[in-house]
């Protein structure tokens, strides 16, 4: 697992991306739009909830760094990257074009991968397990308005650390890893699907939906978890070795707009 740190752009044999969330406040378009520019890749899986369909019936709020991250992805898609997406329960309106192609992007309930070293990985969301392994009222809620507040709060409690230079602090985050409920859900969810891939005889399963990047064996089956754009701008890489990585992509983003600001200054005012 990586911070990164290597040299632009990266060469990869396949990305995992979920849970961007486009049409919601709390995407950071930017920062993926620098990692999808800085990556090239055979294969690009959307592992559900790229657009937030749920945000969009709340408010029109579809800024133009939101489009380029659409075109983007049409872009590599139309240049020989295979796009698989496979939708999730905030963009499972999609799933009613399941078998379908759209621009070079095929849609699929589930899809199964295999890594150069031979895995074979199930690819799918992960909220089919929500009725499973949600055990209370909060978890119920945590995944969507619980959820949307928390993250607005951040917005704020960020703003002020931003002003006394501290870094990003994930309020939702801190809570999932100290409410005890929380954490047994996690715990429930990436069981039940390290049992889904026992039971179709994969060697291991690439989801998103919980918010939490993981990669790890369960038993002996390989559980991953390519994280989120909204906190962790996280994604799950395969490299042309076959070795799986997750990288998280803030630092990254930052140093670039750092780097940015000092070849190109405001310019100052005049006394």
């Amino acid at each position: 697992m990586s911070s990164f740190g290597k040299k632009l752009p990266i060469k990869v044999r396949s990305v995992w991306i979920s849970d961007i969330h486009l049409g919601f406040r709390g995407c950071q378009a930017e920062a993926l739009l620098h990692f999808l520019h800085n990556v090239e890749t055979e294969y690009l899986y959307l592992v559900g909830d790229i657009v937030d369909f749920w945000s969009l019936q709340k408010s029109s709020y579809w800024p133009q760094q939101h489009t380029n991250v659409v075109r983007s992805i049409l872009g590599k898609a139309k240049h020989g990257t295979k796009v698989i997406y496979v939708p999730g329960n905030h963009d499972e309106v999609m799933r009613e074009y399941i078998g379908y192609s759209f621009g070079n992007v095929e849609i699929h309930q589930d899809y199964v991968h295999q890594t150069l070293d031979g895995k074979k990985l199930l690819v799918l969301h992960g909220d089919e397990f929500d009725a499973i392994v949600k055990h209370s009222q909060l978890i119920a809620k945590l995944g969507s308005w619980t959820y949307d507040k928390l993250l607005q709060i951040n917005h704020y409690v960020n703003f002020f650390r931003k002003i006394f230079r501290r870094n990003y602090w994930s309020l939702a985050k801190y809570l999932k890893l100290k409410v005890k409920n929380a954490v047994n859900y996690i715990g429930s969810f990436e069981n039940a699907l390290a049992h889904l891939a026992m039971e179709r005889s994969v060697d291991g399963v690439v989801c998103g939906h919980i918010h939490h990047a993981e990669v790890r064996y369960i038993n002996s089956v390989l559980y991953c978890n390519d994280g989120d754009w909204v906190e962790s701008c996280s994604s799950l890489v395969e490299h042309k070795n076959g070795h799986l990585e997750l990288l998280y992509w803030a630092e990254e983003f930052k140093r670039s707009q750092q780097s940015l600001n000092k070849e190109n200054p405001a310019p100052r005012k005049a006394a």
